[in-house]
């Protein structure tokens, strides 16, 4: 089976795990929304990545790469590693993939900073740096040996997603039309995950393995990239009963830039902040981030890309991977969020809405520290 994306992924992030590089120029809202306090904020992506679309398996992060990292005023990044939807070699391309960031980091100290415990992403903040989350999108490198989450947390891994969009051993994917739920396996890692302080995501499940996943954790968990049935009803999309008992139990939802905040068309910066709205209606502002599952660069909307883009929504759908809402002619980024600084600019649409600051704040990566140092200590 393939990656995520497979012309953007290329082997995680073992090819820096990228959606694309370049910029197809900046927007009048990127460059028009500014909010004051920016470079002081915890500014988290739940779930990025950082590459190109030229990027190839190993290669190391270019200069331009980095200085789109630099410039994006993100001081804590959780990204990728290890394949998902395949069990064949999940472990060792996990394994590797956690190399490639230690190696990074280690070639950048300046901008980089490994995070195991919640003082390490106050470190981040405070040094201006960009702290390096490692997460799994699939337990799959798990495998059916609950010891690899002892050697997965030694290694740096401190975020693992149950299920992808099909079926695993741990339960159903949001693309499963049984909606089974947890297994019995899943319950046993959900308890090791949380007796190793590993915080569980539960984006790309099923419905009732999110509800079922939430109920058994003794940790709060993240949604950390999703937007709201309620406004669009797909599979990605998670119910306001979702959402709510998420909140209830002391965890935290992102909301995506991807396709599917709306019916049909090329997302806008309108539909994100619709999207985090209703997700503070419903959870209340202690409770909302954002998981943009884009990359830290901004797209170049060139040939190459729409061709490619193409090619990867065809081989998901023979492959069974792909959602509804994905679509050869919808890219994966926001247009008028097309900028590194993209968190300033929905940070100073939502000023403009009459969104205090303090709550802007905790949207923009507040929230996800707080849970992040709870859990991880």
């Amino acid at each position: 089976m393939l990656d995520r994306r497979t012309f953007l992924i290329q082997g995680a992030l073992a090819g820096a795990g990228v959606f694309a590089g370049g910029s197809a120029g900046p927007s009048r809202a990127a460059t028009a929304a500014r909010w004051a306090p920016y470079a002081d904020a915890m500014v988290i992506d739940g779930c990025g990545f950082v590459g190109s679309v030229d990027s190839q398996p190993g290669d190391a992060l270019s200069e331009v790469l980095v200085e789109e990292v630099r410039a994006s005023g993100l001081r804590v990044l959780q990204t990728t590693v290890g394949p998902v939807a395949q069990y064949e070699g999940a472990f060792e391309q996990a394994v590797r993939d956690i190399a490639y960031w230690e190696n990074e980091i280690v070639r950048h100290p300046e901008l980089f900073v490994p995070v195991r415990t919640g003082a390490d992403l106050e470190r981040a903040r405070r040094e201006r740096k960009v702290g390096v989350v490692c997460q799994f999108q699939d337990s799959a490198p798990i495998g059916e040996k609950l010891e690899r989450i002892d050697d997965f947390h030694r290694l740096g891994l401190r975020t693992v997603q149950l299920t992808y969009n099909l079926r695993n051993l741990a339960g159903d994917g949001c693309m499963e039309a049984g909606n089974a739920g947890l297994s019995k396996f899943g319950h046993s890692l959900i308890e090791r995950l949380n007796e190793r302080r590993i915080l569980i995501d539960l984006a790309h499940s099923g419905r009732r393995t999110a509800t079922e996943a939430i109920a058994a954790s003794k940790a709060p968990v993240l949604i950390s990239h999703t937007g709201c049935a309620a406004l669009v009803e797909r599979p990605r999309n998670k119910t306001d009963a979702e959402l709510r008992a998420v909140a209830d139990r002391g965890g935290v939802i992102g909301i995506y830039l991807m396709p599917f905040l709306r019916e049909s068309g090329q997302p806008m910066a309108a539909d994100v902040i619709r999207h985090i709205e209703h997700a503070l209606q419903v959870c209340g502002e202690d409770h909302v981030g954002i998981g943009t599952d884009n990359t830290v660069s901004p797209v170049k909307l060139t040939e190459k890309y729409k061709r490619q883009h193409a090619e990867s929504i065809r081989e998901r759908r023979k492959l069974g991977i792909s959602a509804p809402g994905e679509s050869e002619s919808v890219y994966l980024y926001i247009p008028d969020l097309n900028t590194p600084r993209r968190f300033e600019t929905l940070a100073g649409l939502l000023s403009a809405r009459g969104h205090s600051d303090a709550r802007i704040g905790k949207i923009l990566g507040g929230n996800f520290a707080r849970v992040m140092g709870e859990v991880w200590g």
